[in-house]
C-alpha cells in the first residue's frame, strides 16, 4: 500500500507539472521559427539575407515561404499560417482590410518599389501610336499607381478623385485614345509582347530581368511615394518579441547596404 502511495503521489506531481507547463512539454512562440511570406523578389531576397547573415547572432529562427501573387499573403497571415507577410504597401493593406474584413498591423517601412513603363517594342514614349494597347495591375492600388504614372507621362488625364484612388473609368482626357486593360500584377511582364506598353511593379520588373532604373521609359517617383513596403501581422502580434527582432533587422544599416548594392537604384531603402 505505501509503495502503491509513493507511486500515485509520484503520477501526481508529473501531472500537476504538465499542466502547469513544466518541462519541455509545451514550447513557446519564441521557441519557434517565425514564417513570413513574402513576393521573390526583392522581398524574399531581403529575408534571406538577414536569414543568413543577421538572424543566427540575433538569435531569429526565420522560415521564408514565398508567393507569386498579393492575394494569398493575406489570406495566409490571417488563418493563422503565415507569422507575418511583407509584400505591401499601406494603401494595399487598407483596400485588403476594407474588401476581406482583415485585422492586421502595418509596421514600419522598409523600401520603395517604383512603378515603371516598359515597352518590348518602343524606346521613347513619344513613339506610342494612337490607339496603343496598355496593360497596368488589376488591384485598385496598383491600378490608381499606374494611372497616374500614365498621367505624368503625360497620355491621359483623370479626373480628381480626392482621397479616392482613380479608376479606368477617371480617365478624363485619352488624347492617343489608348486602350487600357487590366491584368493581374504578376501577369503584366508577360503581356509584353501582346501591348504596346505596360506598367510594371517594380518587384515583378527585377523578377522579368527588367531594370527599372535602365529599361523603363517612365517611372514612378521615389521621393514622398506613400507606397514603402513593409511587414504586416495580425492585430495584437507586434508585441511578438520575434517580430520585433525581424523588424529591428530590416531596419538595419546591414539590410540599407544589401538594398543599395544589391538592386541599384531599382529598390530604395524607405529608412
Amino acid at each position: 500500500m505505501r509503495r502503491l502511495a509513493l507511486t500515485l503521489s509520484a503520477l501526481t506531481a508529473t501531472a500537476v507539472l504538465a499542466a502547469c507547463g513544466g518541462g519541455d512539454a509545451e514550447l513557446s512562440a519564441a521557441d519557434e521559427p517565425l514564417r513570413v511570406g513574402a513576393s521573390p523578389v526583392p522581398h524574399a531576397e531581403i529575408l534571406r539575407f538577414i536569414d543568413e547573415n543577421l538572424a543566427e547572432d540575433a538569435g531569429l529562427d526565420l522560415d521564408v515561404v514565398e508567393f507569386t501573387d498579393y492575394v494569398q499573403p493575406n489570406v495566409a497571415l490571417d488563418d493563422g499560417s503565415l507569422d507575418a507577410n511583407f509584400f505591401q504597401t499601406i494603401p494595399y493593406l487598407e483596400e485588403q482590410e476594407a474588401s476581406a474584413g482583415y485585422d492586421f498591423t502595418a509596421l514600419e517601412p522598409v523600401h520603395i518599389e517604383p512603378l515603371g513603363i516598359y515597352s518590348d517594342s518602343l524606346t521613347d514614349l513619344a513613339d506610342l501610336p494612337d490607339g496603343g494597347t496598355v496593360a497596368i495591375p488589376n488591384d485598385p492600388t496598383n491600378a490608381a499607381r499606374a494611372l497616374r504614372l500614365l498621367e505624368s507621362a503625360d497620355l491621359i488625364t483623370l479626373a480628381d478623385t480626392g482621397d479616392a484612388a482613380p479608376t479606368s473609368l477617371d480617365v478624363e482626357e485619352n488624347p492617343k485614345d489608348l486602350e487600357i486593360s487590366e491584368v493581374e500584377a504578376a501577369q503584366v511582364p508577360r503581356s509584353l509582347a501582346d501591348v504596346d506598353i505596360a506598367v510594371i511593379n517594380g518587384n515583378y520588373a527585377i523578377d522579368a530581368d527588367l531594370s527599372p532604373a535602365e529599361d523603363a521609359l517612365a517611372l514612378e517617383d521615389a521621393e514622398g511615394n506613400p507606397n514603402a513596403n513593409l511587414l504586416v501581422v495580425r492585430a495584437g502580434d507586434e508585441g511578438d518579441e520575434r517580430i520585433a527582432t525581424l523588424e529591428e533587422l530590416l531596419h538595419s544599416d546591414e539590410v540599407r547596404r544589401y538594398i543599395e548594392d544589391e538592386y541599384d537604384g531599382a529598390v530604395l531603402p524607405a529608412f
